[in-house]
């Protein structure tokens, strides 16, 4: 009967250990690059090094080597609060359980990262934890940090301490019960960060690898564009699927022909990168834009093609908005308008001027609506958000605005002129109301 008994423990014991690793394996998922197989350690790839920087600067120094990574990395968009000095942080990161401020990695003493060890950094970088041995929060992506070589950590960080320090105490984070409890972190990072570094793969070809340690190790795209599952970490089951990040929409970014970019030109998704705008693609606005600007639009041409060339493999993924294939009628008497002819009024009125009754900009092509993703999503969201709050974009050779109007018109105004856009320019009409609108703005003031 004991014999028995004890079978039956060590049965259930055995159960229970393959459940839990099952359990862990569904709510993990797989890695970001697992969808392409053939991984082999960075020493055993034979056709070249995909990290670092790119051969034109391959004999510069330490600190240029290290900016052209932290541009790549686009430390400077969640390290430099609106009007602040770069890299002294305080801006505030909004989360759906509260507010999360980024440091200062100026290399000052006290308030900076000025006693940061090379241990300390790269621990800081690739696991997450910092100086005094505390978690970070994964706002800080070092989920995807991870995958980035020693080598190039500490050339990031020479640059980082080639700046002058800023002395800018950090603010206190204002998050609500339990995600105040900053020790839970390391059981998050024991579940979802990887703690590894990036392997090529050996199936493919030098451009590929380039294009894949970019994207995944430096520029950290998932962040944003992959969704993410009950735990806040990615889920790579949808990889660069779409997700709304920070109030605003990152678009489906697979190789699908309707909701992704597979039936994108390489010109125009290298032009959207580099610039911002792809023909009949629309303009990169918010977190996007911010990422051409500062990041994307300082990479070497040949960096451009290789994340080309690496997202054309990412597999497809169906989601909602699928961009029109051709402009309104150039008349205003012609067209959608939705149930609300007051946004049309308004959009006469404020809008047109620049954007164009067939959606085609007289202006500029960054004011194009024709084909943007925004006036094709169902939802609407980052067609609010530029209505309520305006959008600058730092194009190569000029400053380009677009007003804010949430000071001018009332909730249901900016709701009626959204959903005429999407009635308009789009495939349908999207339905906000001015409660969506007051949400939008109330998570921009918290």
């Amino acid at each position: 009967m004991k014999l028995i008994r004890r079978r039956n423990l060590l049965g259930a014991a055995a159960l229970l250990a393959v459940g839990s690793a099952v359990a862990i394996w569904l709510v993990r998922g797989p890695g970001p690059l697992a969808f392409a197989g053939g991984e082999v350690a960075l020493e055993d790839y034979k056709s070249g090094d995909p990290s670092g920087v790119p051969a034109s600067l391959s004999d510069a120094s330490l600190v240029v080597r290290g900016k052209y990574l932290a541009d790549a990395a686009d430390c400077v968009a969640c390290h430099t609060s609106q009007g602040g000095k770069s890299y002294a942080g305080g801006l505030a990161i909004k989360l759906p359980f509260g507010v999360l401020y980024s440091t200062n990695i100026t290399p000052d003493m006290e308030t900076g990262i000025g006693n940061y060890s090379d241990r300390d950094f790269i621990d800081a970088v690739q696991r997450g934890i910092r100086h005094d041995r505390a978690r970070l929060y994964p706002a800080m992506p070092f989920t995807s940090y991870t995958y980035m070589t020693d080598r190039d950590v500490l050339a990031v960080k020479a640059f980082l301490f080639s700046l002058p320090p800023v002395r800018a105490a950090p603010r206190h984070n204002s998050l609500l019960f339990p995600f105040d409890q900053r020790w839970a972190m390391a059981l998050w990072s024991r579940l979802f960060a990887r703690d590894d570094r990036f392997q090529p793969n050996a199936t493919r070809d030098l451009e590929w690898n380039r294009g894949a340690y970019l994207a995944e190790a430096l520029a950290h795209c998932g962040e944003c564009h992959t969704p993410r599952n009950l735990a806040m970490a990615l889920n790579n089951r949808q990889k660069f699927g779409g997700a709304v990040t920070a109030g605003w929409r990152a678009f489906n970014i697979t190789s699908d022909k309707n909701a992704g970019i597979g039936a994108w030109r390489d010109e125009d998704i290298v032009s959207y990168l580099s610039t911002g705008s792809g023909s009949a693609h629309g303009t990169a606005s918010g977190p996007m834009g911010e990422a051409v600007d500062h990041s994307f639009s300082k990479l070497a041409p040949e960096d451009i093609r290789a994340l080309v060339a690496f997202l054309r493999s990412v597999p497809p993924i169906t989601s909602p908005g699928v961009p029109a294939a051709s402009a309104a009628p150039d008349s205003h008497k012609a067209g959608a308008i939705g149930s609300d002819h007051s946004g049309k009024k308004i959009f006469e009125g404020a809008c047109v001027s620049c954007h164009g009754w067939s959606g085609i900009s007289p202006v500029s092509p960054f004011a194009t609506l024709t084909g943007s993703g925004a006036v094709n999503d169902p939802s609407a969201t980052n067609v609010a958000q530029i209505v309520i709050f305006g959008t600058k974009r730092l194009t190569p050779n000029r400053v380009l605005s677009m007003p804010a109007f949430g000071s001018i018109y009332s909730d249901g105004e900016i709701a009626a002129v959204v959903n005429y856009t999407t009635a308009r320019f789009g495939n349908k009409a999207a339905n906000v109301t001015s409660g969506d609108i007051n949400r939008l703005r109330q998570q921009a003031s918290e």
